[in-house]
């Protein structure tokens, strides 16, 4: 497993409890904004920590107490480990059988046409012209927007987006310029 930082066993108690704290601060944002393989790595590190904590301190998660929800209790410590490491092999193989999306630098700009329409028709396309935030910053990497390019929609004059709580929707000077393109 390739990771960045100090492997976990060697981190002193307060190191490991520290970053495996950060690490599930960060967990969200990386789901939602970070790279395919910004992800992996994201995973492959907090499995790495979660793993180091509870080697060392076992008492302190539901792992170590009685009749866990793994049934391990009254294991011995090589099939406690097996069992571990079969939960760390299927959450990896979850995320390896489930193609995410590349994004960023790795995708190409679509070719040919106003990106901006591109987007502003997934909008018209959407019920009632709504996505939610999220999905709108994907669908405006996925027609090759970049941040700014979508915030700059929302800023024109008239203005071709705006937003509604939680949810993105077209305005009718987007829909008048989806229907110009």
């Amino acid at each position: 497993m390739e990771s960045h930082g100090m492997p976990a066993q060697e981190l002193s108690d307060e190191e490991l409890e520290r970053l495996g704290t950060y690490t599930h601060a960060t967990r969200t944002w990386v789901l939602l904004h970070g790279t395919a393989e910004q992800f992996r790595h994201h995973t492959e590190r907090m499995l790495e920590l979660e793993q180091e904590y509870i080697r060392r301190h076992p008492k302190r998660t539901w792992q170590g107490v009685g009749d866990d929800a793994l049934g391990s209790a009254g294991l011995d410590e090589a099939s406690q480990l097996r069992l571990a490491l079969n939960g760390v092999v299927r959450q990896l193989e979850a995320l390896l059988s489930s193609p995410v999306p590349e994004t960023g630098a790795g995708v190409a700009a679509p070719t040919g046409g106003d990106r901006r329409a591109d987007l502003l028709r997934r909008f018209a396309a959407a019920p009632g012209g709504r996505l939610h935030k999220l999905e709108a910053h994907q669908a405006a990497r996925e027609v090759g927007l970049t941040a700014a390019e979508l915030a700059g929609l929302y800023k024109t004059d008239p203005p071709l987006l705006m937003a509604e709580g939680e949810m993105r929707l077209v305005t009718e000077a987007g829909i008048g310029l989806v229907q110009q393109a």
